[in-house]
């Protein structure tokens, strides 16, 4: 009996061990899923994402799962589950975003996934670094009529300046010369109503609408708006070549594929256009006149390749800024420390990271905004520093290791190169014109984005006055 007794002990004890090893390897993340059914963390974690994504890392590690409004996001912060993240064949950027396109610019699914791709590769390659050459000239005129519109001085906050600045730039130059309202009134109007749409569109690409009353309106009058001048902008014939905007080209695409001229994609294209470059423009001024010597080794630079300041009409052509890599270091420190809050990919199949097995169904998250903070890759990742960025090879359109700010991958933002452009041609125009000083500290950033660029919370004036 006891020859038998021991064999069948040993077996048990194996498949127990088998069962216990296949439970390990199925374990998933640490999970954080709060007390309230569907809602899970979402108080907590909707209060101040940034603070809870980093608060979460430092208590349970490397790997963790936040469950909230019945969405389960896996958040990765060190190197095995970044490389998850950029490179595993079982994680899905386009299905990770097609929920928020839908609710945020009601693009409906099958749409979505047959023009993405295409959409896509077309402005990759319209807003690609070989072809900035097309814009530098109608820019550089845009931005030349706000900044007559400004007067010989004058005191605004910094963040209404450059709004002031970009969004009819950008808006004459994606989609057609002279759509930005010119009338005070609808000007105001368009600034008020973008506000709204953008302020509310974290929180719209996750919640039903009728729950967001005064964005849902900001969403309709900006459909609208695009559905009234879609025939405007097709028409539409530049004055000095025969070239196309941007949304025509967009537009082209949709009407082939769809037999549809879809205002929602105008609205895309307008929100992905000016929600993060304004930011970004506001964060590299306030930074710049924050730090007198940075301020003035630009001021030189700027005299040396365009002539003494405020003294003649400037263009701005891509040679021009290549002998001024200042500007550039200092857009890319400042959208380095003003970064999302996480980028996303969905799980197609379960993913190994650490000792966890990610489920198929998580969305994976990556924190730019954390990870730009790793000393490891960034040292002393507090400070604004743009020299760091003589390391990167920008010449070849490289940017430092683990900078994160345009997403990564296959779809990394195409029009990264663009915004770069106007951010760079904004500050050079304006600095070359008007002699500007800050009157208040730079603001706190807000901690509750995590789709965008971090915002200001609070004002932050400028004195401006015309050299």
């Amino acid at each position: 009996m006891e020859l038998i007794f021991l064999p069948v002990v040993i077996i048990l004890g194996c498949v127990a061990l088998l069962l216990f090893l296949q439970w390990k390897n199925l374990q998933g993340p640490p999970c954080i899923r709060g007390w309230i059914p569907w809602i899970g963390a979402g108080f907590e974690f909707g209060k101040a994402p940034l603070e809870f994504i980093e608060k979460a890392r430092i208590k349970y590690g490397p790997v963790f799962t936040v469950f909230a409004m019945g969405l389960r996001m896996t958040f990765v912060t060190e190197e095995e589950g970044i490389n998850v993240f950029l490179k595993s064949k079982e994680v899905n950027f386009e299905l990770a975003v097609q929920s928020p396109v839908y609710r945020t610019a009601s693009i409906p699914k099958n749409v979505f996934f047959a023009l993405h791709e295409k959409l896509y590769i077309t402005m990759k390659g319209k807003m690609g670094a070989s072809n900035l050459c097309q814009f530098t000239g109608q820019l550089t005129e845009e931005i030349h009529e706000q900044l007559d519109n400004l007067g010989t001085h004058g005191t605004m906050d910094l963040n209404n300046l450059v709004r002031h600045l970009l969004y009819p730039a950008s808006v004459n130059l994606l989609f057609k010369k002279g759509l930005f309202p010119t009338n005070k009134r609808k000007t105001m109007e368009f600034y008020q109503t973008f506000q709204a749409y953008d302020e509310g569109f974290e929180h719209g690409s996750q919640m039903p609408e009728c729950l967001l009353r005064n964005w849902s309106k900001s969403k309709r009058w900006l459909l609208a708006f695009f559905e009234k001048n879609i025939p405007d902008i097709k028409a539409y014939k530049p004055e000095k070549d025969n070239s196309t905007t941007l949304m025509q080209t967009l537009l082209d695409i949709i009407e082939m594929e769809t037999n549809e001229q879809s205002p929602n994609y105008g609205l895309l294209l307008l929100w992905a256009s000016l929600s993060n470059a304004v930011p970004v423009a506001f964060w590299t001024l306030g930074f710049v006149l924050s730090h007198p010597g940075i301020y003035r080794t630009i001021m030189e630079g700027i005299a040396s390749v365009f002539g003494t300041a405020g003294k003649d009409k400037i263009k701005v052509s891509e040679d021009d800024l290549k002998k001024l890599p200042l500007i550039k270091w200092c857009i890319l420190e400042t959208i380095r420390l003003r970064a999302p809050g996480a980028i996303t990919r969905k799980v197609l199949k379960p993913v190994k990271i650490l000792n966890y097995t990610v489920p198929s169904g998580d969305l994976l998250m990556l924190s730019p905004f954390w990870l730009h903070r790793n000393p490891k890759y960034f040292p002393e990742p507090e400070l604004f520093k743009p020299e760091r960025w003589e390391k990167a090879n920008l010449e070849k359109h490289a940017f430092l290791d683990c900078f994160m700010a345009f997403g990564s991958g296959k779809y990394q933002c195409p029009g990264r190169w663009l915004a770069l452009l106007e951010i760079e041609t904004c500050i050079i125009l304006l600095l070359y014109y008007y002699d500007c000083s800050l009157l208040d500290p730079l603001p706190k950033q807000s901690s509750l984005h995590l789709l965008g660029v971090q915002q200001p919370e609070g004002q932050c004036r400028i004195e401006y006055k015309r050299r």
